[in-house]
């Protein structure tokens, strides 16, 4: 297969240009397409079907993550954010249920198991909704690392937000700090001492977006969570889709202290690291202000602020401005730090 490979590598789940090709060649071409129609072809952050004058979003994802508890949160609580931020990315910010299916591997801890039911129930609770319906399996010992959960979500959109809406004159606001996940989990599996406290973000968002949405309207014009890959892959994503360029502002990107010190330390770039508490958004710039001042009276927005701009050229490119000078941003073609999402 073309530029694909006989063989499924790691990297081909990393969400970066090699996990988009192998979806690209092998499925996406069955999907259906149609004006009342998203689907995968779209490689947006879910499905939608116009039902009536609202979008019915639909959206799944499987979780694995190494170690299952680390500090800021569990698989659990991944679980269900993930799921909720992927529905309120495209607008549906009103979670119907979600669905949970887990596959255990025998002999895992049933106190364990108790720890991430709790940690579900609570996210849950935090993102207004329920699981609704699920599956279980067992896998032998061995066959499976532990445990792995798929979650499923539904919920309506009364306006779709698609993340190729960018135009030149947008800007970019990001909703807090990157880089804080990814990095948690690392430093954890390794037991790194980095001298700093390292916290995941993970979070429910769909209540920060409501309060995004009511205060910028139609002037949001793209969304996306930049999780796998971090805000490099997906604003390279959004960019691309868009036609457009984006100029970051190297000065202005939020990174809290420990997670530069760890990223100094380990030689990675916050950009690339993956975040699951925040959002990046594509806002017309007459909204800017608007949209700033609603997220900053949110708890999980008061570090928000304008990280870049959209240009014509160079178009499909994400450009770092350094202050000294301007570099391109690249995506990670690969597994940077595996088993995080």
């Amino acid at each position: 297969m073309s530029g694909v490979g006989d063989k499924i590598a790691l990297r081909h789940g990393a969400g970066g240009p090699a996990m988009r090709q192998l979806v690209e060649t092998l499925f996406a071409g069955a999907a259906p397409a149609g004006p009342d129609v998203v689907g995968l072809d779209a490689l947006d952050d879910g499905a939608a079907l116009r039902v009536g004058d609202r979008w019915l979003v639909f959206t799944t994802d499987s979780h694995v993550v190494t170690p299952p508890f680390f500090a800021g949160g569990d698989i659990g609580r991944l679980a269900i954010c993930g799921t909720v931020n992927d529905l309120a990315m495209m607008g549906a910010v009103v979670p119907l249920g979600l669905s949970l299916a887990m596959v255990l591997e025998e002999g895992f801890a049933l106190a364990d198991l108790e720890r991430i039911r709790d940690s579900i129930t609570a996210a849950c609770r935090e993102a207004g909704t329920r699981i609704l319906t699920g599956d279980t399996k067992v896998m032998g010992r061995g066959e499976i690392d532990g445990v792995v959960l798929n979650t499923t979500g539904l919920g309506f959109a009364d306006r779709l937000v698609r993340d190729d809406g960018l135009r030149a004159g947008d800007v970019i606001l990001v909703t807090g700090t990157i880089g804080d996940h990814g990095l948690a989990v690392l430093a954890q599996r390794h037991g790194l001492d980095v001298g700093a406290a390292l916290r995941s973000d993970v979070s429910p968002l769909n209540g920060l977006v409501a309060a995004a949405l009511a205060a910028g309207g139609a002037g949001i014009v793209a969304m996306k969570d930049p999780t796998r890959g971090g805000v490099a892959s997906a604003l390279t994503e959004m960019a691309h889709k868009a036609g457009v360029g984006v100029v970051l502002e190297e000065a202005a990107l939020p990174v809290r202290p420990a997670v530069r010190a760890a990223s100094e330390l380990l030689g990675i770039d916050p950009l690339l690291v993956a975040n699951e508490g925040k959002a990046l958004l594509g806002v017309r710039a007459v909204d800017e202000k608007a949209v700033l001042e609603a997220l900053h009276t949110h708890p999980l927005g008061r570090d928000a602020c304008r990280i870049g701009r959209c240009v014509a050229e160079p178009a499909r490119r994400v450009v770092l401005d350094t202050g000294f000078g301007r570099r391109l941003v690249l995506e990670p073609d690969g597994e940077l730090l595996p088993r995080i999402c």
